[in-house]
């Protein structure tokens, strides 16, 4: 290697020592990272993830290898994780398929419903593998995935005391599940753009009035569980992709985050057989949780708004801001 060798290489070659580099291909780098495809002359080429959180990075490891030993649902086993530069660095096999985001909108309802049924399917064998003993974002911590309720979310909340466990802690740990939630969903809607203002006060009302019967044991809550980060080929999902910022919550909240950005996203007008599909695959592992509306509230407030601040556009092909900003607050206005 020469001494002017660039991030990209220096890291291929701790994964491929042996092995030249051929090619970098830059891909949507997305919110927080950069994202390439390393093509090397002997080897197969590898999906390279770059981060400036050494620990997100180190975490999303921990979660694929954990994902890929204790679950079916297909995700991109890590080669390899760690730190250059006081950056993070996590390169993962390229599984080979059709961006879903792009294709769903084309598939034939039958196969819409099946992919629905797929992803709840997955979503519920999380949540059987991984249960924690508190709500709040997911670290590895001596090699263990653990909740840390004193960290920030992906909503900029900070929750309780932390709390450890291996990801398969005891049905009763509850965590402080209310004031947990009830930070979430205020600082989700606290994001929300000036046009949401006239229906805010409304919304906080509805989280602030969450019960005590809704706590239940946390769960693996994935922040991005969509079609958007998953490939198909032959009419299935080849890999679920993405899994950056996990959180542990309880399993309604998650279900109602999943089932908005598979059933509501994309075609609208088939929300509702989606949502059946999405349930059915659910159900078929484990007994769906009760979902609320101030569970939905809060998810669709926390999908609105990406991490940099702009308002997410459902659909594909993506409509204009002012599209977006009418369709989330047609979702809030209708869960009020």
């Amino acid at each position: 290697m020469t001494r002017g060798a660039s991030v990209v290489e220096r890291i291929a070659s701790r994964l491929r020592p042996d092995d030249a580099v051929t090619a970098v291909d830059p891909l949507d780098p997305g919110n927080r990272r950069e994202t390439s495809i390393v093509r090397f002359a002997d080897a197969d080429p590898v999906v390279l993830r770059r981060t400036a959180d050494p620990d997100a990075a180190r975490t999303e490891a921990g979660l694929l290898d954990a994902i890929d030993g204790r679950t079916s649902v297909p995700v991109p086993a890590p080669l390899g994780s760690g730190r250059i530069d006081g950056d993070g660095w996590l390169a993962t096999p390229l599984v080979e398929g059709t961006d879903l985001h792009e294709s769903f909108v084309d598939l034939d309802p039958a196969a819409r419903g099946r992919i629905a049924a797929s992803f709840g399917r997955y979503l519920a064998e999380l949540h059987d593998a991984f249960r924690f003993d508190a709500n709040g974002p997911l670290t590895v911590r001596s090699g263990r995935l653990v909740a840390d309720a004193s960290a920030e979310s992906p909503a900029e909340v900070a929750g309780g005391d932390g709390a450890s466990s291996d990801g398969r802690g005891d049905d009763g740990a509850t965590g402080d599940w209310d004031a947990w939630f009830a930070a979430f969903g205020r600082a989700s809607v606290a994001r929300l753009p000036a046009e949401f203002d006239g229906i805010r006060a409304q919304i906080d009302a509805a989280i602030d009035g969450v019960a005590a019967e809704s706590a239940s044991t946390p769960r693996l809550f994935p922040w991005d569980f969509r079609p958007g980060n998953a490939l198909v080929a032959d009419g299935r999902i080849a890999a679920v992709v993405d899994w950056e910022g996990p959180l542990a919550a309880a399993p309604a909240l998650s279900v109602a985050k999943a089932e908005y950005l598979i059933a509501d996203w994309y075609v609208p007008g088939e929300a509702e057989s989606l949502r059946d599909a999405f349930r059915a695959g659910y159900e078929s592992v484990r007994p769906s949780p009760t979902v609320r509306p101030v569970h939905r509230l809060v998810a669709v407030a926390s999908t609105a708004v990406d991490s940099r601040g702009g308002v997410t556009a459902p659909g594909y092909p993506p409509g204009s801001r002012a599209e977006a900003v009418a369709f989330h607050r047609r979702a809030l206005t209708r869960l009020l």
